[in-house]
């Protein structure tokens, strides 16, 4: 697979087999562990934090194994998921840091072509969001609203 704007081919490697079953050895049990990723998202960790930490911290190898769902469905009915995607969520950032950037900077032109990359990324996204639901029909990335749609 080759990368998105890049003449190059990328990096391919094995990747770690996914468990079947949970393993017998996991510390916590089904509510601990939600009731933990709920204290360490309302802490303002993102969900992918929160499971790193899970993980990391509580010996918790996958949430989806113990719980039956993912963490962000899981969070998502106890009302404290993330109302965009965190990828979404990232690149709008990073197109906030370069606005930002070229406003004190309006001559560095690879920046501009990097903000013009980032935001053909975001689009795309955006897209394969709103076809799975994911974010409402009407939501459009604008320029001028990104840093609103951040926070």
């Amino acid at each position: 697979m080759s990368r998105i704007h890049s003449g190059h081919r990328g990096r391919a490697a094995s990747h770690r087999p996914y468990p079947a079953v949970l393993p017998s050895w996991v510390p916590l049990d089904k509510d601990e562990v939600v009731e933990e990723a709920l204290k360490l998202v309302k802490g303002g960790a993102s969900v992918a934090q929160a499971g790193m930490a899970l993980r990391d911290s509580f010996g918790v190898p996958s949430t989806r194994l113990l719980t039956g769902k993912k963490l962000t469905p899981v969070l998502r009915e106890r009302g404290v998921a993330p109302q965009l995607p965190e990828d979404l969520a990232a690149l709008l950032r990073r197109v906030v840091h370069l606005q930002q950037h070229l406003e004190k900077h309006p001559a560095d032109l690879s920046n501009r072509r990097g903000l013009t990359l980032i935001e053909a990324r975001i689009r795309r996204l955006a897209r394969y969001y709103r076809q799975r639901k994911v974010l409402p029909a009407d939501w459009h990335y604008t320029a001028a609203t990104a840093a609103l749609q951040v926070e």
